[in-house]
């Protein structure tokens, strides 16, 4: 196991964006940048042994700088959506920053994907760890409460990406944080072939704007049913109004409901990709996974100097619900002083 340290580049505000490429003995590898937490790279074998990148993104800072896709990044300081950029906490109201239409997305015009983030590195015999530090100071984007916080990738000898998240805050506030990578088991190419398991019986519909309705709709008899494993893109072309308004799928399944959620991550999900044989399961705390299938990548700036284009990536962002401080039945967001937001997504390559 190895850990090292090298200059990605410079960032509009000449900041300097460090890269940090944590190994194992497997040779799998993943690059962290301190700018968003992005994870820049992810190599891991498949079943003839050869190594490819599965994860999108971009060679240079300025190509990230350009991209609205949020490549890899860290999304808060509330992941997903937030209906008009309006929140009440104990009869208070809050106007978030509008960045998606009327909507708040991922943390607003300056979510955490765009942060400068402080940094720190472990070695361990078994295991590597990149822990990230920042200070999201009252008002950022309209949030109430100081918010600090702390994300740490963790590389070991199984294979395994652990990304721990925690948070604490000196005033009442929301938080719900994840990781948007966006992977393609393959290397590149469609992933609508990429073979998907969700264990997940509800998944949340949502309105023309992608904001949940509220209502905690059962998969089964639905294209959203990945109860029993499908390819990504079997059902992606039907005529269902939640796949017509969404491009595909954008949307929220349930794994937990009200304060259901495991203590210890639980295995929630398993992709596979035939052609080359890779398989990531993933296991989280969280009550939720946003799976997007990549319905809008069209444009976006690649590695190899060229755009990505629509399904070339799918990303699994393990949360709480979209819009959750509006709709008092969906597990809280709520941190306050004294607490500790905290939770762990692991995925696991083979």
């Amino acid at each position: 196991m190895n850990i090292s340290q090298d200059v990605f580049g410079k960032s509009r505000f000449n900041e300097t964006v460090n890269r940090y490429t944590l190994n194992n003995s497997h040779g799998t590898q993943v690059a962290i940048l301190n700018l968003g937490g992005i994870i820049q790279s992810l190599f891991t074998r498949d079943k003839q042994g050869k190594l490819s990148d599965i994860v999108l993104g971009c060679n240079t800072v300025a190509g990230y700088e350009e991209q609205q896709a949020y490549l890899g990044a860290i999304a808060g300081r509330f992941a997903n959506r937030i209906s008009n950029g309006q929140l009440t906490i104990n009869g208070k109201d809050y106007q978030l920053a509008r960045n998606n239409g009327k909507h708040h997305l991922h943390g607003g015009h300056k979510g955490f994907n765009s942060c400068l983030w402080s940094a720190a590195t472990k070695q361990q015999s078994n295991a590597v760890t990149v822990t990230l530090t920042y200070l999201s100071k009252e008002g950022e984007e309209g949030y109430p409460g100081n918010l600090k916080l702390q994300v740490s990738y963790t590389l070991n000898e199984r294979n395994e990406l652990h990304i721990d998240y925690q948070a604490t805050t000196d005033a009442i506030t929301v938080v719900n944080l994840t990781n948007h990578s966006y992977f393609n088991l393959r290397g590149y190419g469609s992933c609508l072939n990429h073979q998907l398991e969700l264990r997940a019986d509800h998944y949340l519909p949502t309105d023309a704007t992608a904001i949940p309705t509220g209502e905690l709709a059962p998969v089964k008899g639905t294209p959203m049913d990945f109860r029993i494993t499908k390819a990504l893109g079997r059902d992606i072309d039907k005529a269902d109004q939640q796949l017509l308004q969404a491009k595909g799928y954008d949307h929220c399944w349930v794994f937990a409901q009200a304060d259901e959620r495991p203590i210890k991550p639980q295995q929630f999900a398993i992709v596979s990709e035939p052609e080359h044989g890779r398989r990531m399961e993933v296991f989280t705390t969280h009550p939720g996974v946003q799976l997007y299938s990549g319905n809008y990548l069209d444009g976006t700036p690649s590695k190899s100097g060229q755009c990505y284009r629509n399904w070339e990536g799918f990303c699994l962002e393990t949360q709480h619900f979209p819009d959750s401080p509006n709709h008092p039945h969906f597990p809280s967001t709520l941190l306050h002083p004294q607490e500790t937001y905290s939770h762990q997504t692991i995925f696991r390559f083979s």
